[in-house]
Order: C-alpha cells, then structure tokens, then sequence
C-alpha cells in the first residue's frame, strides 16, 4: 500500500522533504541540524526506497503551511496566524496546523517583545523589578538584550545580568503576569509547561554583545559579589575558536606569547578554519614544526586539549584587557591598540 503524509512519521516526512529539495538546498539544511538529527535522517533517506509524486506533494505542501503559520506567529501571535490561516486554508486544516506548531515547535513567550525596537522595550521595562527585566532579556536576542543592558543604569546592570544567569526554570503564572503588563501589544503566548530559559550561557551572549565599558562595569561587579559565577562566565566568554574574530595582527601578537607546545595541542581538537587561521601567522618553518609535533604526537586527550586551549584563550584575554590586541565586539565599541 502506498504510503501518505497521514500515515508516516515526522522523520520520514523530513526524508522525503530532504530528497525532494535535492542535495544543493539540503546541505544548507543540515548545516542547523545536530548530529544525532542528521545520523537519523540520513538512515530514513538510505531506507527510503521510492516515493509517490502524490506523498512527495502532500509532504512539501504540509511543510509550507508550518512555515506559513510560523511567520504569521512571529508577526502577529497565534490569534492572528489562525485568523490569516483560515482565510488561506480553512478553518479545520488551520487548527490543524497551529496545533502542530503549539505541541513540537514549543513557540516561545514575548514574540511581540522580540519584534519591538530596543528602545521602546527599555521604556516598558526599566522601572520595573531587576527579576522582571532579567525574565524578559532571558528572551530577547543577545544583540536586542545587549543594547537594553547597556541602556540599564550601571548599578542595575550587573544585577539583573546575575539574575540571568542564575535564572533556571520559571513557572508558567509568572510568564502570564509579567506578558499581562505588556499585552497591549499583544496577547498571550506562553507554553503551558515550565520553560528552561536564562542561565550562564544566555548572559555570556549578552555581554559578548554589549561595548565593552559595560561588560567591564557587570564583571568586575560581580567578581566581587559572586567570584564563582564571574569566573564561570569569563571561561565562556571567548572561546579558542573565536581566535577567528582576531586579525593577523592580533593572531600574531598572541602567537608570540604561546608555548609551542601548547599551540600543537591545542590545534589538534581544532577546527581547518582555525588552523589555517595560525599557520598563515606563522614563519613557514615554525608551521611546518608545529605541524610534525602534531602529527607524531599521536591520540590527544579531550581534556588536555581543552586545558591547552584555555590557556591560549586566557593570553588572548590578556592582550585585550592590556589593549594590546582586538576582539570583534557589538555594541560599536572595539579595543584600540
């Protein structure tokens, strides 16, 4: 019996969507996907033997209408892509649809806060409680959080980015009343199971966006009420393959402060990108040194690699600190040397 886009799985749809768009458009799909994801859509397409002009069809048509819907969620809300979407489809295959975005697609709280101009979202939030202003950033883009944690007077700022990244799970009450301030712009939109948002990694985006007179001011700040987070989120800051943020010069100014044999390690867990990026700021016969080393040292532990690369990244924080080298930065603001 043939198979229908009724009757088959959400892999087996991805597989067909996959074969379908072809090996150029799926490549740039994979990119996004993790590892496990792709392990298991690569086995689908390997078991899919043939596949109906009509499944192929259904299953293309199926995908568009989540993409549609998305975009009139990320417009409007779910009462305005519903409205739009049974103009377009009808009312049962619009419920269709929302239902299958709301329940896997988990759309977040505060859509109408993510479209809103940094500055009209301060206006709203900047007398309201540090927890509050925390929440609502803990949702934004890193660079829309950033231009509002920068607006923050200063002895506001390291507070509510401590409160970012402390902030674990939050009940689902509490989401509805800080949205019910701000539903005048739109209404509700909040997953009714707790939400993991917030945390270390959420505040290491932001203030790798914010100039860095702010970054300084929360960290020095919180080095002095909470050294332990202070220095968890300085580990995160910039990580060994952000050295493709640096220009040649910085490269090799850094370069000149390394041990070679940390550098051979560390290049060993790297990326191509990244050591390409330090041989080209290398004598021609240091680089092939460092490339003998790495070749006959043999296996390297993750660990050992991880402690090498730190060690460079912390030479890099240096130089930045001492304004001797440049790090790309948001904000406007960059290190003069």
């Amino acid at each position: 019996m043939a198979k229908d886009a009724q009757n088959i799985t959400g892999v087996q749809k991805a597989a067909v969507l996959v074969i379908a768009l072809g090996p150029e458009k799926s490549s740039q799909i994979f990119k996004h996907l993790k590892e496990e994801e792709i392990e298991e859509l690569t086995l689908e397409i390997a078991n899919t033997r043939s596949i109906t002009p009509q499944l192929k069809e259904d299953v293309i048509n199926e995908f568009y209408e989540v993409c549609l819907a998305q975009q009139y969620i990320a417009e409007g809300g779910i009462g305005y892509a519903k409205d739009l979407l049974e103009k377009a489809l009808g009312e049962e295959k619009a419920l269709d649809v929302i239902s299958k975005l709301t329940t896997s697609l988990q759309v977040k709280p505060f859509e109408f806060v993510r479209k809103a101009e940094a500055s009209q979202i301060l206006n709203f939030i900047q007398d309201e409680h540090p927890q509050t202003i925390a929440l609502i950033l803990s949702y934004l883009s890193p660079q829309q959080a950033a231009l509002i944690m920068s607006a923050l007077p200063p002895d506001r700022q390291a507070d509510v980015a401590k409160r970012v990244a402390t902030m674990d799970r939050t009940s689902p009450d509490v989401i509805k009343e800080v949205e019910r301030v701000l539903e005048t712009k739109l209404s509700s939109l909040v997953n009714q199971d707790y939400t993991v948002i917030g945390g270390v990694d959420a505040v290491v985006e932001i203030l790798n966006a914010v100039d860095r007179g702010t970054e300084k001011h929360i960290m020095e700040t919180l080095e002095i009420e909470d050294p332990e987070l202070a220095d968890e989120i300085r580990k995160k800051m910039f990580v060994f393959e952000d050295i493709l943020l640096l220009d040649d010069r910085a490269i090799q100014r850094v370069l000149r402060d390394v041990d070679n044999n940390d550098l051979a390690v560390a290049l060993k867990g790297s990326t191509e990108q990244v050591q390409n990026a330090i041989f080209n700021n290398l004598s021609k016969r240091l680089a092939a040194m460092i490339k003998e080393d790495m070749e006959f040292m043999g296996p390297v532990r993750m660990k050992d690699v991880e402690e090498a690369q730190q060690k460079i990244v912390n030479i890099i924080r240096k130089l930045e600190d001492s304004a001797e080298i440049i790090i790309s930065r948001g904000g406007g603001d960059e290190i003069v040397v």
